[in-house]
């Protein structure tokens, strides 16, 4: 794969929450989106998922305690930790999760080839 902009690539997308998958690396996808001022649902995932803030703030809240995470700033959520974002987060965040279910609901994580927009986060 060429070295992409990934904010150019997050600003591109048609919706804001609505990540593009970059690639898999192991068992891991490596996701980019762009944040817009709304919050988004709590949710729980099997395994630990990394947030990488490159621009902007992340408003994120794990298990109802705020945790701003800046720009350049890596927030690790550990296994079947709740958590949301609340409002006001802005920018570009690189998502890395292992592929899998979402945690409680057996449901697959949806997952978009490397070359076309992903599913929801």
């Amino acid at each position: 794969m060429p070295s992409v902009d990934l904010k150019d690539l997050a600003a591109a997308l048609p919706e804001a929450w609505s990540s593009r998958v970059l690639g898999v690396v192991g068992s891991a996808c490596v996701k980019v989106l762009r944040m817009n001022e709304l919050p988004v649902e709590e949710e729980t995932h099997d395994a630990p998922e990394a947030l990488l803030v490159l621009d902007g703030i992340l408003e994120l809240v794990v298990e109802g305690r705020p945790v701003p995470v800046r720009a350049g700033e890596l927030f690790l959520v550990p296994a079947r930790t709740p958590h949301t974002v609340g409002s006001g987060s802005h920018g570009t965040l690189v998502i890395v999760e292992l592929l899998g279910t979402v945690y409680g609901t057996g449901e697959p994580v949806a997952m978009a080839a490397p070359s076309s927009p992903g599913a929801r986060r």
